[in-house]
């Protein structure tokens, strides 16, 4: 491991391992060259796990009497269900130290959501792959994203946001849990919160003012939770104008008229769409860079993730 990368647990054969059913592979390019920059991924295949070997006859999701199973796709005799769950809960060992997890889709074991579920050979797309299922179960805040999302750019871009994220926030815990550490977690995340969900935001930061020092360490449980919820939620373009133009106040004694105009026009200009994200932030950093202020300068909102991602180019 690469102790300077993020651990990311990743299915196997996105990373060009001949591990499916027929013995091929779905290396992902993008994963592989530009998030393993950053990322340092510890592969597993449940399939293989279990011992089906390869090549193996393909096993498929299926609703019985509103049970759901994972069998054979030829003969529904052989049934692996429970050897799935056995596998993914005996992987908790390492998946507790993980910061994500990038997992196949359409797959009847990794899938995370849209997974063919079959009912008297009828396919609905309402399942989610079985190990996938229990790893999400005993690690609902672990950010987890499947590499065909990984092509929106919205959805890459809040996954990767929330990897960082994740990161930090436990890098806290293992530091040890005082309030102080939680509520300067919270000022340096709050825009960033904003532009997920304000009220959700706002009222998280609420309760954390309400939290006295001896409920620090069990607060931390429930802030955990609640942070990693709001983030799931898709930042809008609504939400990121409003934090957008709240940064800018911070700016308004000390831009000349042309300026705050220049500002103002990039800000509407991305409101309707004329121009991505990166074009008003670049121009707040500009003038933080000669206006320094506190605040800001410790909030993430500007920063989220590494700016050789790109990330905000194209939201």
């Amino acid at each position: 491991m690469n102790t300077d990368k993020i651990l990311v647990g990743i299915s196997s054969c996105l990373l060009g391992e001949e591990v499916r059913h027929n013995g091929s592979h779905k290396l992902h390019s993008y994963i592989v060259s530009t998030l393993g920059q950053h990322f340092d991924f510890r592969a597993f295949c449940p399939e293989m796990s279990i011992g089906l070997g390869v090549p193996r006859a393909p096993i498929r999701i299926v609703n019985i009497d509103e049970k759901i199973r994972v069998v054979g796709s030829k003969n529904p005799d052989v049934d692996v269900t429970d050897k799935l769950i056995e596998s993914a809960n005996q992987q908790r060992s390492w998946h507790k130290n993980l910061y994500a997890y990038i997992v196949k889709k359409d797959s009847p074991s990794c899938g995370m959501e849209r997974v063919k579920v079959y009912k008297k050979d009828a396919p609905m797309r309402t399942g989610t792959g079985l190990y996938t299922q229990v790893l999400m179960e005993n690690f609902p805040d672990l950010p987890v994203e499947e590499e065909g999302r990984l092509g929106d750019p919205c959805l890459r871009e809040n996954f990767i946001k929330r990897v960082f994220i994740y990161k930090r926030w436990r890098d806290l815990e293992d530091e040890g849990i005082e309030l102080k550490k939680i509520t300067r977690f919270h000022a340096q995340h709050k825009l960033i919160l904003y532009s997920h969900d304000q009220n959700l935001g706002r009222d998280l930061g609420k309760k954390l003012a309400t939290i006295k020092s001896s409920e620090a360490e069990a607060f931390a449980v429930e802030y955990r939770s609640k942070l990693m919820q709001i983030l799931r939620i898709p930042a809008t373009t609504k939400n990121h104008v409003n934090v957008l133009q709240h940064i800018q106040g911070y700016l308004k004694k000390k831009l000349d008229s042309d300026d705050r105009q220049e500002l103002s026009k990039l800000i509407d200009e991305y409101r309707t769409g004329l121009v991505p994200l990166i074009v008003p932030v670049t121009l707040l950093r500009h003038h933080f860079r000669k206006c320094p202020d506190p605040y800001i300068d410790d909030s993430y909102y500007m920063n989220p993730h590494p700016k050789e991602l790109m990330l905000l180019n194209n939201l």
